[in-house]
C-alpha cells in the first residue's frame, strides 16, 4: 500500500485510496424535511447515560429528531433517513466548556453516512429501517424498526406555520448554544480491554423554507434480546428515560450543510 496522504480523506478500506472530493461533493443536503419532538426528562436518569465529561443542565431536555434527506451532494444526489436522539448537555473539558446537545444515538438507513459519521465525526450512529415520513389527515408520522420490531414511532399534529423571520431571530439568539456534540469510541482490537474515547463537536447550518409548530408524541418500545439482539439495550434505556412533559414540536423543510468551513468537526479539549 502506498503511503497515506495526510491531506486526503480516507475511510476503511484505506488501501484503495482516498475518498473522492471535488466540486460535486459539498456538505449540502438540498432537500431536508424534519420532525422534532422534545420533552423534559429526569436529570439523574439522563446523567447515567452520558460520558463523564458531560453534565446535565437544571432543565434536561430530550429531542427526538427525524430527517428525510434527499438530493445530497456527497452521495451524488441520493438520500437517506435518520432518527436521532439528542440531550441538552454541558461539556466540561480540561481546556474548554460549552453548552449544547449530545447525540445519545442516531439511527440511519444507509451504511455510507453511518460509517462516515461514526469514524470522522464521532456520532453514535447505528442502522435501522426508517421509512419515509407520511402525512395523513394532517398527522405526520415516522418510525424506526430493526429485525422486524419497532424501536420507536413518532407523530406530529396541529401544525401551525411560523414566520421565517421569527425562526431566523431564534437561531441568532441561540447561536452560542448551537453546539452538537458526540463521543467517538474506538474499541480495542478484538473488543476486549480498554478502548479509546474522545468527545467531539460536529457543527452544521440550516436554511429553512417552511417551519411549523404543533403537538408531538414519541412512543418507545421495550425489546428483548431475541427481538433486537444488537440494540435492545439501547432502545430499553431510552424507553426508561422519564417523559415528564412535552414541549412544542417542530416540522421544517429546507436544506442542511454539514461542512461549515469556519466550524469544522473537531475533538473537544
Amino acid at each position: 500500500m502506498t503511503k497515506l496522504d495526510p491531506n486526503k480523506n480516507y475511510l476503511m478500506p484505506a488501501h484503495f485510496g482516498p475518498r473522492y472530493t471535488g466540486k460535486k461533493t459539498s456538505g449540502w443536503y438540498h432537500d431536508v424535511t424534519t420532525m422534532m419532538v422534545s420533552y423534559a426528562t429526569d436529570r439523574e436518569a439522563l446523567l447515567k447515560l452520558l460520558p463523564d465529561c458531560f453534565d446535565v443542565p437544571e432543565k434536561p431536555i430530550i429531542t427526538v429528531a427525524y430527517a428525510g434527506n434527499k438530493k445530497i451532494d456527497w452521495l451524488a444526489g441520493h438520500g437517506y433517513n435518520l432518527i436521532g436522539v439528542h440531550a441538552s448537555v454541558i461539556y466540561k473539558g480540561d481546556k474548554e466548556q460549552m453548552v449544547g446537545s449530545y447525540t445519545l444515538v442516531m439511527w440511519e438507513n444507509l451504511t455510507d453516512p453511518i460509517l462516515a459519521g461514526r469514524e470522522m465525526q464521532g456520532i453514535s450512529k447505528i442502522y435501522a429501517d426508517i421509512p419515509d415520513h407520511s402525512m395523513v389527515n394532517d398527522v405526520w408520522r415516522t418510525k424506526a424498526h430493526h429485525f422486524g420490531h419497532d424501536i420507536l414511532d413518532m407523530s406530529l399534529t396541529n401544525l401551525v406555520e411560523v414566520s421565517l423571520e421569527d425562526v431566523e431571530a431564534e437561531q441568532a439568539a441561540n447561536k452560542a448554544t448551537d453546539n452538537p456534540m458526540g463521543f467517538r469510541y474506538m474499541p480495542s482490537i478484538g473488543g476486549w480491554g480498554p478502548g479509546e474515547g474522545q468527545p467531539t463537536l460536529f457543527p452544521s447550518e440550516n436554511k429553512f423554507t417552511e417551519v411549523k409548530i404543533g403537538a408531538g408524541e414519541v412512543n418507545w418500545n421495550h425489546l428483548t434480546w431475541e427481538q433486537n439482539p444488537t440494540q435492545y439495550h439501547i432502545a430499553n434505556a431510552l424507553a426508561d428515560l422519564p417523559n415528564i412533559e412535552y414541549y412544542p414540536s417542530i416540522m421544517t423543510k429546507g436544506s442542511t450543510n454539514l461542512v461549515v468551513l469556519d466550524r469544522l468537526p473537531r475533538a473537544l479539549r
